[in-house]
């Protein structure tokens, strides 16, 4: 099979799908947390901003400057994390990092729309962005948090 071949595979109409149609884009004003990850292989960036009420997201943002498989990623998180607890999101991000990584399993329900993302284990140069999206909502989380408790 060519290469070209493997990126129109790659980039399936699921996923552009999900890159044009990202929930919760831009900025909130007044977050208790922000936080903006970049990819240095790719130059994707992704900037989360979030609240937490009782330990859940209740507010929730980001600003999405990545490939598709990047905002592909973006867009099923953001269509299953309000009301999400930090050890919710850090298990999705840690179960996307082993399902690219290490062949892993498709990461648990709510996030199991992550599936989509499968295709991209063959390419991991495009990993770093399709996790930038997990990786700041788990910091933000964590920053809130400390927030929280100062």
């Amino acid at each position: 099979m060519s290469n070209e071949t493997d990126l129109v595979k790659l980039y399936s109409g699921r996923i552009l799908e999900l890159a044009a149609d990202i929930p919760h884009t831009g900025r909130l004003e007044a977050p208790m947390a922000s936080v903006k990850r970049r990819s240095p292989l790719c130059g994707s960036t992704v900037t989360v901003d979030l609240d937490v009420e009782d330990g859940r997201i209740s507010r929730f943002a980001q600003d999405v400057k990545a490939c598709a498989l990047g905002q592909a990623s973006a867009s099923v998180l953001g269509g299953q994390v309000i009301g999400r607890t930090r050890a919710e999101v850090e298990r999705a991000r840690d179960q996307l990092r082993a399902m690219l990584k290490e062949d892993g399993p498709v990461p648990d329900a709510p996030f199991d729309g992550l599936e989509v993302l499968l295709p991209a284990r063959s390419y991991k140069n495009r990993h770093a962005s399709i996790l930038l999206a997990l990786e700041a909502t788990a910091e933000a989380m964590a920053q809130a948090e400390k927030q929280a408790c100062a």
